[in-house]
């Protein structure tokens, strides 16, 4: 999910043997936590014992690049054992590398994500990473700026939890905490302008299908944030097909600029329906995570996008409840009734609004009848 935080960079040089510090706003199935980088660069490159050329030292991962990576706890500045979990300690299935075999897509296995857990990686372990699939947002974005044969240390500290109080948290004392991360190889991967729409609608539904296995598993901030890469995606998809529509109108003649959107692959009208899905689960989402207003500004585009979309009517006029605007609240349940007619949770809607609007209007009264009766 989009954080409020955006990327800063605190200090970095321009030579790639100095040590550079960054620090971002990173999402984990409980929350949101701050991370800040210290790269200490290297110009050595790492060999691979399978064989595998490790990608220029000028080169960093990029989208669908296969990384071999390690991440391991620090405690009182020295490497802490295998640890998967800071909290319960429980040990993360390790992932089948790809290096000792063929580099094919079908040698990449996830591994299951731990609800207690801020590093989503099995620690200790050297292991595979599919730059993109989001599995650990924190070694994600580390490995983005690094090199085959580098290492960097990151301190991490909590800033925002879900709505779930009761979940276990490292204790006060051992926050922040640092861990190290590691990367020895990678195979290339394309920024998304290098790729083509096909590949890139791959990624759009992949990230999609990933949010809705992290939602139902109720790692709600997963899967947001799942949501939101793939709508990113969507967006540049979407100014590729205007770009194509204009020029197919200043070089065809009117009878074939239907044909030429017609072409497009995925065709405008799926790109309309996947925005509208997105920010509708996406809504869905933030209101579970009580972020009603962004919640409200999701599902009020979703219906924009699509407005036969009952749910996110329903999403809607739910959002407007809990930040009070009654009104709207009342046209986005009518007009949910009007797609779904005598639907139970609309009609139940409706009415604890119309009871809500006679208390206030009760309360009100009895103030008003107050003030005039003590003059």
């Amino acid at each position: 999910m989009e954080p409020d935080y955006p990327p800063e960079t605190l200090h970095t040089e321009s030579d790639h043997d100095s040590v550079c510090n960054t620090s971002w706003v990173s999402v984990c199935p409980r929350g949101l936590w701050k991370v800040h980088q210290k790269c200490l660069n290297s110009q050595q490159t790492a060999s691979d014992p399978a064989g595998v050329t490790p990608i220029s030292s000028n080169n960093c991962p990029r989208l669908g690049s296969l990384c071999r990576v390690r991440v391991r706890l620090k405690a009182n500045n020295d490497e802490a054992e295998n640890v998967a979990c800071e909290k319960t300690g429980e040990k993360l299935p390790a992932q089948p590398d790809p290096f000792t075999a063929e580099l094919t897509e079908s040698g990449t296995t996830p591994f299951v994500r731990c609800k207690d857990s801020v590093l989503q990686v099995p620690l200790g372990d050297w292991t595979t990473l599919r730059l993109g699939d989001g599995q650990c947002d924190i070694t994600e974005a580390c490995l983005e700026g690094m090199r085959a044969g580098e290492k960097c240390e990151i301190q991490l500290s909590p800033l925002e939890t879900g709505p779930d109080a009761a979940v276990p948290r490292p204790s006060d004392e051992s926050l922040p905490f640092f861990a190290t991360v590691e990367l020895q190889a990678f195979t290339p991967g394309k920024e998304a302008w290098e790729m083509s729409p096909g590949e890139k609608w791959e990624w759009v539904k992949s990230h999609k299908d990933t949010g809705g296995v992290r939602f139902r598993s109720e790692d709600l901030w997963g899967a947001a944030d799942s949501y939101s890469k793939a709508m990113k995606l969507v967006i540049t998809f979407c100014n590729h097909v205007r770009d194509v529509a204009k020029k197919g109108w200043e070089y065809e003649a009117e009878e074939q600029r239907e044909a030429t959107l017609e072409t497009l692959d995925p065709s405008a009208e799926e790109l309309n329906k996947m925005k509208a899905d997105l920010h509708s689960n996406l809504s869905l989402c933030q209101l579970k995570l009580n972020q009603p207003e962004r919640a409200k500004a999701n599902a009020a585009k979703a219906t924009q996008l699509e407005p036969g979309c009952a749910k996110a009517w329903y999403r809607l006029g739910k959002a407007c409840q809990i930040v009070n605007e009654l009104e709207e609240a009342k046209q986005a349940f009518r007009k949910l009734l009007e797609l779904q007619p005598e639907m139970p949770a609309a009609l139940k809607a409706l009415k604890d609004i119309a009871s809500r609007e006679k208390a206030t209007n009760a309360q009100l009264g009895l103030r008003l009848s107050k003030m005039f009766s003590s003059r």
